[in-house]
């Protein structure tokens, strides 16, 4: 009888999708699977803003524990919400193609008001990285807090008196939710890993990991890797206004990485072009260089509430 992989997902559209489409290219490879649903403490409390749920893993940390418990043989998460230091124990199985690393505005009525820096604006996002961003571009805007899934938030956007608000592009377009009335905001550079899905597995299942191997691409785990190296070296979590992007292009790989003030006020920012054969620690060499040139103070007021 062939082994059945379990694969361990969140509930929402979102992870359900992410997971099924894991679920998929296994089988394309040979391998039979099944879903087991875990409940996260991210998708229970929807009030708290994200930054202040102590973070690190909040939408893992429950497919950490299943993992470790051995309920499940896989966990499949969006990249971004994975912690730069993975649970003892724990391996990153596969990385998969990455889709749009950009981020969204959803809109309601008249966007003329994105021409002007210096409007008015109410706009609502969860994220303290964009938050930052579009305060560091629209210094007069007011920004408010917007939880839960993405059904979820497209709906109190409807509801609610704000001019919009800021989606991952990847999360929307991959349950085909997108709305018609939004724009990508090439300006704003994504969180690190945006856009891309990674599979977790226990450290000496060698059978998952094999499978799951098949599964990763080479491209997507390279860059990430990048820009999550960059964030481990500056600072760490999701809760941090850090942002990163590398992209390969003929044999090169573009870099590019930015932290800012949390009220958006401060900002630095950096490139790097460098040949794919020597990337392995881009990411580390160019946190510290921000650091050295004037980031290290931004990170100690990140650190301390943004004071």
């Amino acid at each position: 009888m062939k082994k059945l992989i379990r694969i361990g997902t969140r509930e929402s559209q979102l992870a359900v999708w992410q997971a099924v489409h894991v679920q998929k290219l296994l089988a394309q490879q040979g391998f039979e699977s099944e879903l087991v649903y875990i409940k996260s403490e991210g998708d229970i409390d929807l009030q708290t803003p994200l930054y202040e749920m102590g973070v690190q893993g909040i939408f893992t940390r429950s497919l950490d524990i299943a993992l470790l418990n051995n309920s499940i043989d896989i966990a499949v998460h969006s990249m971004k919400d994975v912690p730069t230091q993975l649970p003892k124990g724990i391996i990153q199985a596969a990385v998969l193609k990455r889709a749009s690393y950009k981020d969204l505005f959803v809109y309601k009525g008249n966007i003329d008001f994105l021409q002007d820096l210096n409007s008015a604006a109410l706009i609502a996002t969860s994220s303290i990285r964009r938050k930052a961003q579009w305060l560091n571009h629209y210094p007069n805007h007011t920004l408010e807090n917007l939880r839960g899934n993405v059904n979820t938030r497209l709906k109190k956007v409807a509801e609610s008196n704000w001019n919009g608000a800021i989606f991952a592009a990847a999360g929307l377009e991959r349950i085909n939710l997108r709305p018609e009335q939004s724009i990508e905001l090439d300006w704003m550079l994504p969180a690190p890993a945006q856009g891309a899905i990674t599979i977790a597995c226990k450290e000496g299942d060698d059978f998952s990991l094999e499978a799951c191997q098949l599964l990763n691409d080479t491209d997507t785990a390279i860059c990430t890797k990048v820009e999550r190296d960059f964030l481990r070296a500056l600072l760490g979590g999701c809760s941090t206004p850090i942002s990163a992007l590398a992209e390969i292009k003929n044999n090169e790989l573009i870099f590019k990485g930015n932290i800012l003030s949390i009220d958006g006020k401060d900002k630095l920012a950096i490139e790097k072009r460098i040949s794919i054969k020597d990337t392995d620690d881009l990411g580390t060499n160019a946190a510290n260089e921000l650091l050295n040139n004037g980031g290290q103070k931004i990170a100690d007021s990140i650190r301390n509430g943004g004071k």
